[in-house]
């Protein structure tokens, strides 16, 4: 596997978290400096210290082991196994800790313990930790030429279980039943030989050293500096050790409320780095489906966006192509008939090829073919296509063109298409008109305006209205959003192209209720003088 799936343990770790491991390690030396003037002072023995002290250390390292197994079997992690199962193995000897120590549980301790066998199972506690990150220091190298899916990492833990499992269980058995083959290092169940303490804990501080440089070398994420943080503190109580004569006094009970702090400080620190990578890995997952989403819908808007605005010149063509079918076929043909139904096809299907070359420019936010006409003269030859539609609906066409309107400057087909857009949504709101009697009384006489007038110096206005159904008060707030419609077939995206279209080009579009009934669209654009004002 590559140095870069150790993820969380590969995080170089931030300032703040830099700052916050030095200010323990200050703390945990400022309480070594405190503690040590009045070490030896007598205090109160607790038989219940070493139970409660010891079952919190437990419970804290078997969670550190838990979280680093799982990261190892992640990550297929050997490095990261091999410290996991020292911190199980300093978590199990705690609980032959407790049930040896002399009068926690029994006045010379279970286990058939003798006065040393719970500072031989203390000695091995500790040395588990360097040996453990000195371990993890070499086996990270070697992992950055493994291969994903090399081990099964449930074979992996298991055999880590059980090397902690029985490494506990050989340290226990050496210090209670060898008792007699090691080095007395206790008179009684309180006073200790200084001398013996001091060659061994000398031991174990020459280990912690050698465990601190290699991690200080070789560190480079957030798990590396917690390490070092623990493996500090945990110097700093090997020289409280040092000094020590005897338990149960003030620097024996400082001693271990020192340890319980700089082992939980690894615990916590995992738990909150595993938390901020779930964070951060449920906020990317939502990220990347709302992007997936996103893209869908836009997928979605396109292939929309091409039925609808491509449809109606192919409805124009199917419609031509059946009229002229019938006035060839009929008994007399209409040769000039057909010919106006086959001219007309051959315009929707002009029309259907610039509407699909246009198309991607509109979703591009950018005008196209941008070119100089007259509006009304767009107004007229689109209202010429509706010429059979409004016929067959039994609609009449009021025009009322400004006569002196100055020419706009614009993509013509994408114009166009809002105007096509504008007036099939008006032929369409007099085929709800029956849905809609109930709600209010309609005028007999079906009839769409369109007028065009100068607005001021700078914009031209298009109105297209009708004397339908109209539109409620809630439809006219989001009539322009996307997937909004007020037809049961609809797509909801006509009127937000037309909207995106318009505003592309400079202008605005919006709608309001009519005078009496029906609505009526409003559209501004530049004129060309405007623009060339800009431009100059």
């Amino acid at each position: 596997m590559t140095q870069e799936h150790l993820g969380l343990f590969d995080t170089p770790p931030e300032r703040d978290e830099i700052r916050f491991g030095i200010i323990i390690v200050g703390l945990l030396f400022t309480a070594f400096f405190l503690i040590l003037p009045v070490r030896d002072a007598r205090w109160l023995a607790v038989p219940a210290f070493i139970p409660v002290i010891d079952s919190i250390m437990l419970v804290g390292e078997l969670i550190t082991a838990t979280l680093l197994y799982a990261q190892a079997g992640v990550f297929r992690s050997r490095a990261l196994s091999f410290l996991a199962t020292g911190f199980a193995t300093a978590a199990l000897l705690l609980i032959p800790h407790a049930l040896t120590f002399p009068g926690a549980f029994a006045p010379d301790g279970l286990l058939g313990s003798g006065v040393n066998s719970t500072a031989w199972i203390t000695i091995s506690r500790r040395a588990a930790l360097p040996v453990a990150v000195i371990l993890y220091v070499l086996l990270k190298r070697t992992d950055l030429g493994m291969q994903l899916g090399m081990v099964r990492p449930s074979a992996r833990i298991g055999v880590g279980v059980v090397a902690a499992i029985f490494a506990a269980a050989g340290l226990t058995s050496l210090a209670t039943l060898g008792h007699d083959l090691l080095p007395q290092l206790f008179l009684n169940r309180t006073d200790q030989i200084s001398s013996d303490m001091v060659v061994v804990q000398s031991v174990l501080l020459g280990l912690f050293l050698i465990a601190v440089a290699m991690l200080f070398r070789a560190r480079r994420s957030v798990l590396d500096m917690w390490l070092l943080v623990a493996l500090v503190g945990w110097l700093i109580e090997t020289f409280l050790i040092m000094t020590l004569h005897s338990r149960f006094t003030a620097g024996w009970y400082g001693l271990y409320v020192m340890t319980v702090a700089s082992h939980l400080v690894v615990m916590l620190a995992l738990i909150a780095e595993s938390n901020r990578l779930y964070a951060r890995l449920a906020l990317s997952t939502a990220a990347r489906k709302r992007e997936r989403e996103a893209r869908l819908m836009s997928m979605d808007a396109v292939t929309a966006a091409i039925s609808h605005e491509a449809g109606q010149p192919l409805t124009a063509v199917s419609l031509e192509s059946t009229a002229a079918l019938n006035y060839l076929t009929q008994p007399r043909p209409d040769v000039t008939k057909a010919i106006a139904s086959l001219r007309a096809i051959s315009e929707a299907t002009q029309r259907t090829f610039e509407v699909i070359k246009s198309v991607r420019v509109m979703f591009a936010k950018g005008a196209g073919g941008v070119t100089e006409f007259d509006l009304n003269d767009l107004v007229r030859e689109t209202a010429h296509l509706f010429d059979r539609e409004l016929a067959a609906a039994k609609i009449s066409l009021a025009l009322a063109l400004y006569k002196e309107l100055p020419p706009v400057r614009a993509d013509r087909v994408q114009i166009q298409r809002v105007l096509v857009n504008l007036l099939a949504n008006a032929v369409e709101a007099f085929g709800m008109t029956s849905g809609q009697a109930a709600r209010k009384a309609l005028p007999d006489s079906r009839i769409i305006g369109v007028r065009t007038k100068q607005l001021d110096s700078t914009d031209v206005l298009v109105e297209v209205g009708d004397n339908g159904p109209g539109l409620a008060a809630e439809e006219l707030e989001r009539i322009f959003d996307p997937f909004v419609t007020t037809k049961a077939s609809g797509t909801g995206l006509g009127l937000s192209l037309c909207s995106s279209i318009v505003e592309d080009h400079g202008g605005r579009l919006w709608a309001s209720s009519g005078e009496k009934y029906g609505a009526v669209f409003h559209l501004t654009l530049p004129h060309s003088s405007r623009l060339q004002g800009k431009r100059s």
